[in-house]
């Protein structure tokens, strides 16, 4: 059974959680250790080039990954971007999760409108070449 590796943000919900073991078979679910975490969710925007300060990102999911594995890859898009073409390049299922958005206006007695952004995840969906 394959594993899913996690290259976001967030921390996976119950309902990702289910879908990626029922939808697309994994056994196991692997987060970036907390120090690679901190390095994902701070590439630096005034840097030109951020293949280099991938690296280590890169150097752990060689290590523990295997070719058929998933890797759940959302951040920053050039981070992204080079993230997903390695991940193709070492034989792995390199997926996003979609999400359907629903928004509610509230008026306020001030006249200004409050937006509740809801999220709910729908699917893991492959990134195509």
């Amino acid at each position: 059974m394959p594993t899913l590796f996690l290259i976001f943000n967030h921390q996976l919900t119950d309902s990702q959680e289910v879908n990626a073991r029922e939808e697309l078979g994994v056994k196991d679910i692997v987060n970036l250790p907390p120090k690679l975490q901190e390095l994902w969710a701070n590439v630096p925007p005034d840097v030109a080039e951020i293949k280099s300060y991938l690296k280590p990102i890169e150097d752990w999911l060689e290590a523990n990954a295997k070719k058929g594995d998933y890797v759940l890859i959302q951040g920053d898009f050039g981070a992204c971007y080079l993230m997903v073409n390695f991940a193709f390049e070492l034989g792995l299922i390199p997926v996003y999760s979609t999400t359907r958005r629903e928004v509610v206006e509230e008026p306020q007695p001030d006249g200004t409108i409050k937006l509740i952004h809801h999220f709910q995840h729908q699917i893991f969906r492959k990134y195509g070449r």
